[in-house]
């Protein structure tokens, strides 16, 4: 195992914060001097390298963890010369949306970040976008050393991550939310001489599918309780159907929210819908701006995943 610690990690010091001297659950972010490789990630990345270098006449799983684009925003400054403040457009969000309610879908929102300036607000999505393209950088490196080592053609390849993001969406930022911009996370897969390879899928799958995917395609056996399900049979054919939803939960005081995402609609309850309902069409509405719920017109979909939230097939009804 290794624990790489950083030039930015020796200089938060020098790092803005909307709360100064917090930086883990606080927007945060510098344009830091210096190369790739003496940052936290990019020592991540060299220290991967060697260890597939060490092991690569053996089977081996290497799970490399980066911690950027996660605050505080930092990359070398070269990075966020990509990203001309004036270029930055901020996402739309209606007046009041917020008061529309429920309260408990915003309630993720902290008071430091509604008083942002409109050029705070570019410069934090700056960072942010900085912060991405500098990781991707160490993926590349890590990618490239795949092939260098010939390695590629018989290693399965997993970029995931465990939560998605907001950057202004419904006025919201980070994570904790139950939108689709914080419930969806990117995830890739590349398997050697699968047929999918480079295609878009559009079924909706879970991060609990990737330990059976994996499984799977390594022919070791499966126990039965498992939650998830093999992705192999998309990884061959992308458009092959799929009919499984996703869910997310996230704890809003002593209750919870819980959200069911299918390929068409989103459906969450708050506080088992004592706190609120939200129904969401995304063939209509992909920004999630125009609640559903109740709406005659709407009613025997709701119905439809009201069932399947509260009794979701192959795994235990949430208590």
């Amino acid at each position: 195992m290794v624990n790489p610690i950083g030039r930015d990690k020796r200089e938060e010091a020098k790092i803005f914060s909307l709360i100064p001297g917090q930086f883990g659950g606080t927007l945060s972010w510098m344009a830091a001097e210096g190369s790739d490789e003496e940052q936290t990630d990019g020592i991540g990345a060299t220290q991967a390298i060697k260890l597939l270098e060490q092991h690569r006449q053996r089977p081996f799983f290497l799970a490399v963890g980066f911690y950027r684009p996660h605050t505080p925003y930092v990359a070398p400054k070269k990075y966020f010369d990509l990203y001309p403040l004036e270029k930055i457009v901020l996402p739309y969000v209606p007046p009041d949306h917020r008061k529309q309610g429920p309260a408990a879908a915003f309630a993720s929102a902290l008071s430091e970040q509604d008083k942002m300036s409109d050029d705070l607000r570019k410069q934090a999505i700056q960072a942010y976008y900085a912060a991405v393209t500098f990781m991707d950088a160490q993926v590349g490196r890590v990618v490239e050393a795949l092939e260098r080592l010939g390695l590629r053609d018989r290693t399965i390849i997993v970029f995931t991550s465990d939560h998605g993001y907001h950057l202004g969406e419904h006025g919201l930022w980070q994570k904790r939310s139950l939108f689709e911009n914080s419930a969806r996370v990117p995830l890739i897969i590349v398997v050697p001489k699968a047929r999918g390879n480079g295609q878009r899928c559009l079924r909706t799958v879970e991060l609990v599918d990737l330990y059976p995917t994996l499984a799977d395609l390594c022919g070791l056996p499966l126990p039965d309780h498992l939650e998830g399900r093999s992705l192999r049979p998309l990884l061959d054919d992308p458009r092959a159907k799929w009919e499984k939803a996703a869910y997310t939960q996230v704890t809003r005081g002593k209750g919870m929210g819980r959200t069911v995402r299918t390929e068409r609609y989103r459906y969450t309850e708050w506080i088992e819908g004592k706190a609120g309902v939200q129904l969401f069409d995304y063939e209509k509405d992909p920004a999630e701006l125009t609640n559903l719920a109740g709406r005659p017109e709407y009613a025997e979909v709701e119905k439809q995943l009201r069932d399947l939230l509260r009794n979701p097939p192959g795994r235990t009804a949430p208590k």
